[in-house]
């Protein structure tokens, strides 16, 4: 028997940070979706945007670099 689990995806007590990082889905030149952040350069926490928008950035290289090398680092150097 099978037993259902129901659980709130955003449950009242979950604040997002504030802030004025936009992401949006664009196509490319070949036609495929991308990720595109984008920071208001006005906004009054522009340093804590931009340091988040880092963070994640890096943070999606080293997913692609493990998943294409098997290490977040990239390709290692021959000795």
């Amino acid at each position: 028997m099978m037993t259902i689990v129901r659980k709130k995806l955003n449950p009242k007590g979950a604040k997002r940070k504030a802030g004025s990082v936009r992401e949006k889905r664009m196509r490319n030149s070949e036609g495929k979706f991308v990720r595109v952040l984008s920071l208001d350069a006005n906004s009054a926490t522009f340093i804590d945007d931009l340091t988040t928008v880092f963070q994640r950035n890096v943070a999606r290289a080293r997913r692609e670099n493990r998943q294409l090398f098997g290490s977040a680092d990239g390709l290692r150097a021959a000795k």
